[in-house]
């Protein structure tokens, strides 16, 4: 089996790495992952630059770029063969309800299957103190179930751990995407010259405790895996809004 690694947090998180390591007891591993940190980057390819490729060893490879980027370029050139399957994280930080959207984790996922290859995210529900030997166990675990049973076109899983030891884990749970509660997170300063910037900053981590949700799942010690479709359409939106007079 060829399996792909990549993250958001950048070529030398500890969470990749973790990752890596445990997936090669799973087969070939490639990790390819952006040079810095590129949390928040959502699904951007750099459209309007050449990318460089930097060869850290035999099996590692860092890239200027953003996490889709590093799917694109490793299929393309890296690689000798279509990889078996993606993993992208281990993230430091979840990746639940609307914050997928942010997520270059997530959106690395959602790269390889558009490119018809078995994907998934992992990540930390922690802001600091990361259990990655947890994460890393539940990662091995859905790679080998995905290898085993596959996935359905256009399904990748977005899976999010709760930061504790593994003898604490609940069990697994399919749950939907939940609900953020956003509060303001631009703040407003100056510098010497009294000229005014703007800095945006990460909120609490709040969210709405929704049943059958990712975060109800991992507030309540279990591992949260949400399928999402590449499909954006909102079907049940589109005979209301056929009745406009256009």
């Amino acid at each position: 089996m060829n399996i792909l690694v990549t993250n958001d947090d950048g070529i030398e998180s500890p969470g990749i790495k973790t990752l890596a390591e445990v997936l090669e007891t799973l087969g070939d591993v490639i990790t390819v992952a952006p040079e810095e940190e590129q949390s928040g980057i959502s699904h951007a390819i750099s459209m309007h630059r050449s990318l460089n490729i930097r060869r850290c060893s035999e099996s590692k490879f860092a890239v200027d770029g953003t996490p889709s980027d590093c799917i694109a370029l490793a299929v393309s050139v890296i690689m000798k063969k279509k990889p078996d399957l993606i993993a992208s994280g281990i993230n430091n930080g979840p990746n639940m309800a609307e914050d997928i959207t942010y997520s270059g984790t997530v959106s690395a996922a959602v790269e390889g299957t558009l490119r018809g290859i078995p994907s998934f995210a992992v990540s930390l529900f922690a802001r600091d103190n990361f259990n990655y030997n947890t994460a890393g166990l539940v990662s091995v675990r859905i790679a080998s179930l995905i290898l085993e049973n596959g996935l359905p076109p256009h399904i990748l899983l977005n899976v999010n751990v709760p930061n504790i030891e593994p003898s604490m884990l609940m069990s697994y749970k399919i749950t939907r995407q939940g609900r953020r509660i956003y509060s303001n997170t631009v703040s407003e300063n100056q510098n010497q010259k009294g000229e005014k910037h703007y800095l945006f900053r990460r909120d609490g981590l709040k969210f709405k405790d929704i049943l059958d949700s990712d975060y109800n799942a991992v507030k309540n010690n279990h591992v949260s895996i949400t399928p999402l479709h590449l499909d954006l359409t909102c079907y049940s939106s589109i005979k209301e809004i056929s009745k406009w007079q256009f």
